[in-house]
């Protein structure tokens, strides 16, 4: 206020009123507020004083570096969002630190640089990382630091390519980086002396070049440029997401023969031929532009480079990526497309020489709009339209309203969240379902939001305080087995969140939260679970007196420990729901799933050995008939207007869709209710006749159905035609040429079993002339298997 008062400056103005609004106390993000408003306003003065002096080129350096942070302000908006608190609100970054942790990405871990380890490194020791800060009575304070491990620095390298020792990876890495290098002895951590190999430098490039350059860049660039196999993500076989041109002769060397290609691959709405034109048209570009202009050459090359081989090295990705990630390039191919306009000059200033200006103007630009743009619109339209297309929103539907009301349903990952939460916001669909999505769930902020009410759906009945899961307390929580008896939940949830330290176990110098069981009781209690609907009065007699789990770790995460304490406080009050099992976070629930549409209610009937991914739990048939045939949409999926690509038909129709059927169907014949059960097969076929979504192996046990619902005819139908599909695609795979039958051994060998089951289907339904004939057919394609299959 002072000097406000003494001087008339803006400036001072701005100092001032930070420090009396600090001294007044003010909110966590107001500090960051003030500081980004200073900042602007000296990189303002000094942009102003340099102006004055002609200082050109610092002018020029800070006036660059005020925009990028008018361009970074744009962040301000994830800020000003979390502040309203919303139902979704990621990372709830309303402070700098958790707005640093969310633009970091650090839940998806790090990966070495400069200087790190190679795959086969074993880790010394382990030491003190970065900090986290949280607010913590009108402060900030260290809530943990970050691990950071220390590697064997003979195993460690400058520019460390092959990282990852997650599993599964080290075969990769040796397969494309052809490793074959030095045998490093070490101590293992029961303290003996093993081997490890150490790839060289030069193999570590190699990897560098044929992976992460020629893979995972210049096979998408291509992709945009000259043409697409298909869309089924590849790992660098023949079959499947390579690049190709359109002219036989090159892509036979490549990925070979393209002759005689099985219908589903030579139809495919995903196979785009270019012909390399857009390729050749922005190589002509490239060239005019260096010779007539190499300053602004060189401003398109640098964005060409910084947005493609300088995110490569920047990312560092590890092999058998989780999904393509072309999308990572978009800049880089932005810039070719530049090159790509001049190269349209450049065939013009060709063509202006032989036949003049005029001609050569209208000459250029129509071979250019036909050849390039023309080519491209028909062959991509089909693939890339998405029009009428609402599969993500309506199995997100079909999720919701598998639910019964005011329900909690449990979700694993992104893929099968996201669309619930657009149903939900969007759409407004089934709002009283709380969706409750279990990688969040080991998360101080995300467990405080399931705390609060979001839309209809009431908070989640929690128990334990914050202090016990806030960032840096509990994220493993050990069991030391010293009672050897079941427990219930309610109770080992209240020795947790004891402070007495009979309760404690010593750690590293610490007092840590522990549970003295591996053995779980949830109590059951018959009346109420009857009552509120979980269990059919008719069932009544299955029900258990209580659901027993054991754990056969020594620990449990944070997300495991609160799913435990919303079952204890739960109380079977509120319905439960996976949209899966076969995790560690279902806490071994399996077999008391009762799968009722597309997810599994928890219910206190046990259905023994149903724990396999494909035949968790029970059936309610009822609920699940009423679904699946009259209360579910299908995002018009049956529709020839729309494209189904290969994450649709992978996510939607084999895991859930066509076992979903089936498993109705078995229900309902044990009921004696054939009719019926042939009436939902009949539907699943019409939603997924193999027009729309190719033939998979759960297929078979749809025609086993229809077999013993004594629907011979339909049966036989299909058997004929996967027969057939089936000789086809093996014909083709046969065909290759060693070097390339040997990636795809995997492909012929799936295919000779879905004949052999075949057979087998057709021998035990007594059909057998058509089981001889398919034995005939399995044996002449197994034998030229045989006969070609290098050894």
């Amino acid at each position: 206020i002072y000097f406000t008062q003494k001087r008339d400056n803006p400036v001072y103005a701005a100092i001032s009123s930070t420090i009396a609004l600090t001294l007044l106390g003010i909110p966590f993000i107001s500090d960051s507020a003030i500081l980004n408003f200073l900042l602007f306003l000296i990189l303002a003065g000094v942009v102003y004083y340099l102006s004055k002096g002609h200082k050109i080129v610092l002018n020029t350096v800070v006036t660059a570096a005020m925009v990028i942070l008018i361009g970074y302000s744009s962040f301000a908006m994830i800020v000003i969002r979390s502040a309203a608190n919303p139902p979704m609100d990621e990372n709830n970054p309303e402070t700098v630190f958790s707005l640093l942790y969310y633009l970091n990405r650090e839940q998806y871990g790090d990966r070495p640089l400069v200087h790190g380890q190679y795959y086969s490194a074993p880790i010394t020791e382990l030491a003190e990382g970065n900090p986290s800060y949280v607010p913590r009575d009108g402060k900030y304070i260290v809530s943990r630091y970050s691990s950071e491990y220390v590697y064997d620095e003979r195993l460690t390298t400058v520019f460390p390519r092959m990282w990852s020792a997650q599993p599964g990876h080290k075969q990769i890495y040796e397969q494309w980086g052809n490793v074959d290098g030095k045998r490093i002895t070490i101590r293992n951590q029961r303290g003996e002396d093993t081997f490890v190999e150490k790839p060289t430098f030069g193999q570590n490039l190699r990897f560098f070049f044929t992976y992460q350059i020629g893979h995972m860049y210049l096979r998408y660039f291509m992709w945009n440029f000259s043409g697409r196999q298909n869309d089924v993500q590849g790992h660098g076989g023949p079959i499947n997401g390579n690049w190709i041109t359109g002219i036989n002769s090159l892509d036979q060397a490549k990925i070979g023969s393209q002759d005689n290609l099985p219908e589903r691959i030579a139809s495919h709405n995903a196979r785009n031929h270019y012909y390399m034109l857009p390729f050749l048209l922005g190589l002509a570009g490239f060239l005019f532009h260096f010779q007539r202009n190499r300053k602004d050459f060189w401003v398109v090359m640098l964005l060409f480079v910084f947005t493609g081989i300088a995110i490569v090295v920047y990312l560092n990705q590890y092999p058998n990526q989780p999904r393509e990630r072309d999308y990572a390039y978009a800049g880089s191919f932005y810039a070719y497309a530049i090159w790509i306009g001049l190269g349209v000059l450049s065939l013009f200033t060709a063509l202006s020489k032989p036949i003049g200006k005029k001609m050569g103007a209208i000459l250029a630009g129509l071979l250019c709009l036909v050849l390039v743009p023309g080519i491209m619109a028909k062959e991509n339209w089909d693939d890339h339209d998405r029009s009428g297309r609402y599969t993500a929103r309506d199995i997100a539907h079909n999720y919701l309203n598998s639910c019964a009301p005011n329900s909690i349903l449990f979700t694993n990952g992104d893929n099968d969240t996201f669309p619930l939460w657009y149903a939900q916001e969007v759409e407004g669909i089934r709002t009283d379902v709380r969706v409750v999505n279990l990688m969040l769930f080991n998360t101080d902020w995300y467990i405080d939001q399931m705390k609060s009410q979001a839309y209809e759906s009431d908070p989640l009945p929690l128990s334990v305080p914050k202090e016990k899961y806030k960032d840096g307390t509990n994220g493993q929580v050990f069991m030391v087995e010293r009672v050897k008896e079941y427990i219930p939940v309610k109770q080992v949830i209240d020795f947790i969140v004891n402070d007495d330290d009979a309760t404690k176990i010593p750690y590293d110098n610490e007092m840590l939260d522990y549970i003295p069981t591996k053995m779980f009781r949830i109590p059951v209690d018959s009346a109420k679970v009857i009552a509120n609907g979980t269990v059919s009065p008719e069932l009544a007699d299955q029900i258990v007196k209580s659901i027993d789990i054991k754990i056969n770790r020594n620990y449990l995460m944070k997300n495991q420990m609160m799913v435990m304490d919303l079952l204890a406080q739960n109380n079977w009050e509120r319905p439960i729901y996976f949209v899966t099992g076969g995790h560690d976070d279902a806490l071994g629930l399996e077999e008391y799933f009762q799968l009722e549409g597309f997810a599994y209610r928890l219910v206190p009937i046990k259905t023994a050995g149903a724990t396999g991914f494909l035949e968790m739990g029970r059936i309610n048939p009822e609920a699940m008939y009423e679904n699946l045939m009259n209360k579910f949409t299908w995002g018009r999926m049956d529709q020839p207007d729309v494209h189904l690509d290969f994450y649709n038909q992978r996510t939607f129709s084999v895991i859930k869709i066509r076992n979903n059927f089936t498993r109705l169907a078995e229900e309902l014949i044990k009921q004696g209710k054939k009719d019926s059960a042939v009436a939902v097969l009949d539907r699943c076929m019409e939603l997924m006749p193999h027009e729309r979504i190719p033939y998979d192996i759960f297929t078979i046990g749809m025609v086993e159905v229809y077999y013993r619902c004594d629907e011979i005819e339909k049966a036989n139908e299909i058997i004929d035609h996967y027969a057939s599909v089936s000789e086809e695609e093996l014909n083709y795979y046969l065909s290759m040429r060693p070097s390339i039958s040997r990636a795809i051994d995997y492909e012929k060998r799936v295919y000779l079993q879905i004949l052999q089951e075949l057979v087998r289907l057709t021998e035990r339904f007594d059909q057998v002339e058509k089981a001889t004939l398919l034995e005939k057919k399995f044996t002449d394609l197994y034998n030229k298997y045989v006969a070609t299959t290098p050894r």
